[in-house]
């Protein structure tokens, strides 16, 4: 017996072209990786006491491009994205691939929960991170912005954390379009 399936309204997002996901792909998975070379700047300009060279720059720019294919091709695609326990990932699967393989073990779950609580931890820390960063780039306009920088992240945490429930779409549609002309501006600098 077959049974046929109602028309279904079509998603929104699926109904959506495929830059325009994208667009809104790097609202929600870039915005906080967009904003790092916020703080690596002024972490290089700090170490190097504002006195910029030839040599100082192309260090530095080794360093993050160096960071770059380490971390991103050699642990996150190389490593990271084939360890996997039925297409799931993260250190709750490798926690579940371990305990398969060998007999369970409280050193095994101990490492497990301590990487989860790390993953919980770094998805506190981060979003503070980068936003109070964004904002600490205006003391270097001018001095005056100084004692609104920690309110204003609060402001916009908590605005993002009341958004965030409405869904990542909402978010994306709102932060992508801002990350596109941030990377923009950025390659075009960095041309």
């Amino acid at each position: 017996m077959s049974e046929t399936i109602p028309n279904l309204p079509k998603h929104p997002v699926l109904g959506s072209s495929l830059l325009a996901l994208g667009v809104s792909a790097l609202g929600v998975v870039f915005g906080d990786i967009g904003t790092s070379p916020l703080y690596t700047l002024k972490t290089v300009l700090v170490l190097t006491g504002g006195k910029l060279n030839s040599a100082m720059i192309l260090g530095s720019l080794s360093l993050i491009i160096w960071t770059l294919i380490i971390v991103a091709t050699i642990k996150y695609i190389s490593v990271a994205m084939r360890i996997n326990n039925d297409g799931e990932g993260g250190i709750i699967a490798l926690m579940s691939l371990l305990g398969v393989k060998l007999k369970p073990q409280p050193a095994i779950i101990a490492l497990g929960l301590l990487g989860a609580a790390l993953i919980y931890g770094d998805g506190a820390v981060t979003p503070a991170i980068s936003v109070l960063s964004a904002l600490e780039g205006l003391n270097i306009v001018t001095p005056s912005f100084a004692p609104y920088v920690l309110p204003g992240s609060v402001l916009i945490l908590v605005a993002l954390f009341l958004i965030q429930p409405q869904g990542t779409a909402r978010i994306g549609k709102a932060f992508g379009p801002i990350m596109l002309v941030w990377f923009l501006t950025i390659a075009l600098l960095g041309i």
